[in-house]
């Protein structure tokens, strides 16, 4: 690709009142109201205080965030992409960077849980809207892990050096749906201090994720993944109250070593992966492993209520360069034993695959980081907090959006759907009572695009 050479000069002019830069916005924001989003926000958001407080008019404040976030705002200055000229005849009420910034500083602890309530209650209205997550009647996968955002600054309340070494770090915590056929929505966020346990507050994190869940799908199966950091009986004890199964890693531990010293060398199955992936001690790829699986009882130093019984399937893959000498190869010297908690009913190698798709909740995160999630962007922790619970919001409405669009877009990342389909300029045009997008011809996703605005506009009805 090149300058084109039939014109040498190119002159530039910010002039024209009926572009804008992100017609994605028209159909996505009529999803979210098509939901109720709007009346969720009046419904449970209450920042008391005079008409022009910070509190004020809730409902403006946060459609404009979420809009914001889905066209891929990453700071609240972003925001201020909404308030170009053309949107003006399709969107009211977009309201200013600062005042957003003051209406996020406004929140206290307790309306960030009430946010939180926003965020369940519109996933259950999108599901029900939208076939967001097919399968789920059968099988759900609720997959709970936590990660790092980065910040800057000396002002950020929460923020500490935690696991990235030398760099402050705020903590949130995820719950993520998905079924075999779906890519996963977020039903739980929260944000905690750089310097939190992994496993802090997962317990009740993990029953209102399970909560809402069920609300989804009552009768599902429902199979609660995570790593060694979730290996508790507090949280395996949350899922079995919510009729919920389990499928932890385990890590290293004695009783866990002990177990698997006693497998003997017939019970092993070879198994050969046809997509090789990273082993999460060593960072290798593995290709081919043996599994193995064998009754057992996790949590016996515990009361025997918080005892579960179970099975322990073990995954081991040879060292590639193991530090014993010829004849004399201990068991775990010779191999990496990866364990894994489970309670399902699934044959072993359908559940040792099943617990290895945990990994899908790197691709949200990843999805996190690659929007909103940025930066965490102001110095007060609630508002960060809020910051959190909106831009699970948006991923929400996002993935639906994609859903409504193609079925390449429903398994897309939200960066790719934003390119395709949110961020699309076009020129607006008023005729009477209607308004006409003009597009870009030749946008190669037109068929989504339009797949997806006519999925959420309802034809006008007809005047006598």
């Amino acid at each position: 690709m090149q300058s084109s050479h039939a014109a040498t000069v190119v002159d530039v002019a910010f002039d024209d009142p009926n572009l804008i830069a992100d017609a994605g916005l028209v159909p996505v924001i009529a999803l979210a109201e098509r939901i109720g989003l709007p009346d969720l926000v009046a419904e449970h958001l209450a920042i008391a205080g005079a008409a022009n407080s910070a509190g004020a008019n809730p409902v403006a404040k946060v459609m404009s965030l979420v809009a914001g976030m889905v066209a891929g705002a990453d700071s609240i200055e972003d925001i201020d992409r909404l308030r170009q000229t053309g949107n003006d005849v399709l969107f009211d009420q977009v309201r200013a960077p600062s005042t957003l910034g003051t209406f996020l500083r406004s929140f206290t602890h307790g309306h960030v849980q009430q946010l939180n309530q926003v965020l369940r209650d519109s996933l259950v209205a999108l599901v029900q809207a939208v076939n967001l997550l097919p399968g789920a009647q059968q099988v759900v996968f609720v997959d709970i892990d936590s990660s790092h955002r980065q910040v800057y600054g000396y002002a950020k309340q929460g923020a500490a050096n935690g696991r990235l070494k030398g760099k402050k770090t705020l903590h949130p915590l995820l719950g993520i749906v998905s079924t075999p056929l779906a890519r996963p929505v977020v039903a739980g966020v929260r944000l905690r201090k750089g310097k939190s346990a992994d496993v802090r507050g997962a317990a009740r994190f993990l029953a209102e994720t399970l909560a809402v869940v069920r609300r989804i799908a009552p009768t599902a199966t429902i199979v609660v993944r995570a790593d060694s950091k979730f290996y508790t009986a507090d949280v395996a004890a949350t899922a079995a109250r919510y009729n919920a199964h389990v499928s932890l890693t385990t890590g290293a531990n004695p009783s866990v070593n002990t177990a698997i010293a006693t497998i003997p060398e017939t019970a092993w199955t070879a198994i050969h992966y046809p997509q090789a992936f990273v082993d999460s001690d060593t960072g290798e790829l593995i290709s081919d492993a043996e599994v193995a699986e064998l009754p057992y009882v996790a949590f016996t130093g515990r009361p025997k209520k918080l005892q579960v019984t179970g099975r322990l399937i073990v995954r081991r893959v040879k060292r590639l360069n193991p530090d014993t000498a010829a004849g004399q190869d201990a068991l775990f010297d010779a191999w990496r034993h990866h364990a894994v908690f489970v309670t399902t009913g699934f044959e072993m190698l359908q559940a040792e695959g099943q617990h290895r798709d945990h990994a899908i909740i790197e691709q949200t995160i990843a999805d996190a980081a690659a929007s909103a999630l940025a930066h965490l962007p102001s110095g007060v922790f609630t508002a960060n907090a809020a910051w959190t619970v909106l831009w699970a919001i948006a991923h929400n409405l996002t993935r639906a959006a994609g859903t409504l669009a193609s079925t390449f877009h429903a398994r897309a990342t939200t960066a790719t759907i934003r390119a395709h389909l949110i961020n699309v300029p076009a020129r607006t045009a008023r005729s009477a009572r209607r308004v006409t997008l003009h597009l870009p011809a030749g946008w190669p996703w037109q068929a989504a695009w339009e797949g997806l605005h006519a999925a959420v506009h309802r034809p006008a009805k007809a005047t006598a």
